[in-house]
């Protein structure tokens, strides 16, 4: 029995449809977009980066200043404890060691990380506050520092009370490691005794290569 003219047998309906999901392409390769917590808007043309513009930022003192700052409240779905104002270098380079160093290093315990605890980000100052010293790279918009992190399940982990110390410490140092590369100066606890209680990481370039200690 022929088919009445306009349908299409059932059979070769199905062969279209499937030729046709064939022929789709993604691209793999694409960014994913984060799931946003927090409701800002991307910043930095990253998906996975959600803050606001800030522009150009005027510095109190010469070398001081950021010429197109951000303020990054959140990273891959992970939130800051308070904005942190940094240009788009280096929140790009706070979202790999999200991604690839602490992420990896917490693994599922207590469900994850929910929020990271920023100590500082912008500042016009001098290094370690010292007078005469040279301008940090806070005062130009290319450090941040980590002090700890709250896990899903209200756990603090934080650097003063936990590196060297058991599954956390392990998990801190892993993190302290994994800053290097991403991060051409990183900075913790064995560093001096300015950073006891806080991982600094800034994107400053070295001739020899990162500096990590």
């Amino acid at each position: 029995m022929r088919p009445r003219a306009g349908i299409i047998p059932l059979a070769l309906l199905a062969l279209m449809l499937s030729a046709s999901a064939c022929s789709v392409r993604y691209d793999r390769s694409a960014p994913r977009a984060a799931a946003s917590t927090s409701g800002y808007p991307m910043i930095c043309g990253n998906p996975a980066l959600r803050g606001e513009v800030v522009g150009e930022v005027p510095g109190g003192i010469t070398g001081c200043g950021i010429d197109n700052a951000v303020r990054l409240h959140e990273v891959s779905g992970v939130q800051l404890s308070t904005g942190a104002v940094v240009d788009c270098p280096t929140a790009r380079a706070f979202q790999t060691w999200v991604d690839r160093g602490m992420t990896p290093a917490v693994g599922r315990q207590g469900g994850g990380v929910q929020s990271i605890r920023i100590t500082a980000s912008y500042a016009c100052r001098t290094r370690n506050h010292r007078a005469g010293a040279r301008i940090s790279e806070h005062g130009r918009g290319k450090a941040i520092d980590v002090s700890g992190y709250r896990l899903h399940d209200g756990t603090q982990i934080t650097v003063l009370d936990d590196w060297g110390s058991g599954r956390n410490g392990r998990a801190l140092r892993q993190m302290h490691r994994a800053a290097c590369g991403p991060f051409g100066t990183v900075l913790g606890p064995e560093s001096d005794r300015f950073h006891l209680d806080h991982f600094h990481f800034d994107t400053a370039r070295h001739r020899n290569g990162p500096y990590c200690r």
